[in-house]
């Protein structure tokens, strides 16, 4: 049983019905895997689908998607690993917001597999991640 932590990149497209990831991860949870999000990732989210025109309806699939999803809330132990990972990075000459600091973060913690396409992480070698997108 595999174990994932969403991107906003990945979350975003569920609500679509007809996405052919939505098929994938929902064919996932009925095999037992794991797919988790995080606060950050759900108020990018949740903003995101709020300001299309078919928020209404973005809003409902969203709830009926939502209880086979895991919340994950950041700590302080999260914080101070997502400062270290943003200066270690940036003294390697990379840039990581701090949005994504904490969602490595949280995945790292909770030994989760990051499921994005979000290039950026790639220079978290300790981060194990997967783009189902591409």
């Amino acid at each position: 049983m595999a174990r994932y932590l969403l991107d906003t990149n990945h979350l975003s497209p569920l609500i679509t019905l007809d996405h052919p990831l939505r098929h994938r991860v929902l064919q996932a949870l009925q095999a037992g895997h794991i797919f988790a999000i995080t606060v950050p990732v759900l108020v990018e989210m949740l903003f995101g689908i709020g300001l299309l025109p078919r928020a209404g309806q973005n809003q409902a699939e969203w709830q009926r998607l939502r209880p086979d999803l895991t919340c994950y809330m950041p700590d302080e132990a999260d914080a101070k690993r997502a400062a270290s990972l943003q200066i270690q990075l940036r003294r390697q000459g990379w840039q990581l917001a701090t949005v994504d600091a904490l969602i490595a973060a949280v995945a790292m913690r909770h030994d989760l597999t990051l499921l994005t396409r979000d290039r950026d992480f790639r220079a978290i070698a300790a981060l194990n991640q997967e783009n189902w997108l591409d």
